[in-house]
């Protein structure tokens, strides 16, 4: 199975595993009077959406280089990722302000116990999104999808409102009804904290960021390993996507032919790429010691 069938396939799931989530969620803070499991179901909701663009991102990132797109779409898969963030930060903060807002109204409005119904549907959900963290984190981290990452951490924040659900029913129904809405508030934090990760990583590959110092460290010595590299003068990374970009230079003997120069520069370019998947493109200039 390609990247792009691995990606739609998870999605596809994710997204018959939101739907239902999000209905017994909303029935059950409807009938148990839960302004947090409310709140929860929302936010199951909005990974629907949110889904629905990892797989338009997904499949557009995957488009070969074409005349206009002469490095490829990978780049997109950010723009998914940011849109993704930017959803998931206005739904915190809807949800952060809901919580606000009924806090407030406790004096003139008294806050409703919530039912056992809203605790179980609670459970219920941390159960089913952490399971789903899970397998989508593992999709992920296999194909190097910045989007369907970002989606994994969806799962993950809808299981820690969840347990602040959990625990704001809980607290309610022993007689602390403010923790209901105050859960809500602790959820909009834990959101917002998801979302900011999730833009800072797409923009760290939107930007040419270099890759992290293991990695760098790991081809500076693939490359000092290859037979005739007198030096490693200079090595240059940035993130492309989900992709990597490597510009090297090296030393050989000035004195070697052009075709003996090109050769070990060749074997420095199929090293490396074999070595990292996710290296693209490989530059390899050949400097006389």
């Amino acid at each position: 199975m390609d990247d792009t069938k691995l990606a739609v396939k998870v999605s596809v799931v994710s997204i018959a595993v939101n739907v239902i989530l999000s209905f017994i969620k909303f029935a059950a803070g409807l009938i148990g009077h839960s302004a947090a499991m409310i709140s929860d179901a929302v936010h199951s909701l909005s990974d629907v959406l949110s889904t629905l663009i990892v797989i338009v991102g997904v499949k557009m990132s995957g488009k070969k280089s074409d005349a206009h797109h002469q490095y490829g779409h990978e780049r997109l898969e950010c723009v998914a990722a940011i849109i993704l963030a930017t959803l998931l930060f206005l739904v915190g903060m809807g949800i952060g302000a809901a919580g606000i807002r009924e806090i407030a109204d406790m004096d003139s409005t008294p806050i409703v116990v919530p039912g056992i119904a809203a605790l179980i549907a609670a459970v219920l959900s941390i159960i089913s999104k952490e399971a789903m963290y899970w397998y989508t984190r593992a999709a992920a981290k296999k194909i190097n999808s910045g989007a369907l990452m970002a989606d994994a951490w969806h799962h993950r924040s809808d299981s820690l409102s969840s347990i602040g659900s959990f625990i704001g029913i809980l607290g309610a129904r022993l007689g602390f009804p403010v923790l209901d809405p105050l859960a809500s508030v602790v959820i909009c934090i834990f959101i917002i904290k998801v979302s900011y990760n999730i833009f800072k990583d797409a923009m760290d590959k939107m930007v040419d960021k270099a890759c992290d110092e293991e990695t760098t460290e790991k081809m500076k010595s693939i490359v000092c390993s290859v037979d005739g590299v007198r030096n490693l003068d200079l090595i240059q990374t940035r993130l492309f996507g989900s992709k990597i970009y490597v510009d090297i230079e090296i030393s050989a003997d000035g004195n070697l032919t052009l075709y003996k120069a090109h050769s070990i520069a060749q074997e420095v370019h199929d090293k490396l790429e074999k070595s990292f998947p996710l290296v693209k493109h490989c530059m390899v200039h050949v400097n006389p010691e």
